[in-house]
């Protein structure tokens, strides 16, 4: 059985990589429609990102988390690929809200430096590819069994 697959790239995005780990992580499995309203919340500054990677020196946030932020500019432009990703969807002919996020990979991109007089001081770039694969309800992940109790 083939599965269809929707997919986008972002490439040399102005953005941490190091945020965009984070972000990567917290939407990772998810579906569609859910990844993009998670991440309209941390723009709203209604839920954080809990940073379980790079959290050094960082403040606890409210909720059932240890340290987080609120990346705005990350998840500003990752919720932009996943619109991009959705109208690939579509274009493909999948089912729009069966879609789960299977892969989103963050990386490094080269760092050019600034021009002029802060030439010294390089720029943050990130490149990210994330794929979708529509889930129908015999391909969805099956509940774990709970384990018999013995009996005596």
């Amino acid at each position: 059985m083939t599965t269809l697959q929707a997919s986008v790239q972002g490439r040399d995005l102005p953005i941490s990589t190091k945020h965009v780990i984070e972000i990567c992580n917290f939407i990772k499995g998810k579906s569609l429609q859910q990844s993009k309203r998670m991440l309209q919340d941390v723009m709203e500054q209604k839920i954080a990102v809990p940073f379980k990677i790079y959290k050094r020196n960082m403040g606890h946030k409210p909720g059932a988390m240890a340290a987080g932020r609120y990346p705005f500019k990350a998840s500003q432009t990752i919720l932009k690929l996943l619109n991009s990703l959705e109208a690939n969807a579509e274009n493909k002919g999948m089912n729009v809200s069966n879609l789960y996020l299977t892969m989103i990979m963050p990386n490094r991109a080269p760092r050019p430096f600034h021009a002029g007089r802060h030439r010294g001081i390089k720029m943050h770039r990130t490149h990210i590819k994330i794929v979708a694969e529509e889930r129908t309800k015999e391909t969805q992940k099956p509940e774990a069994k709970k384990p018999k109790e013995a009996t005596k």
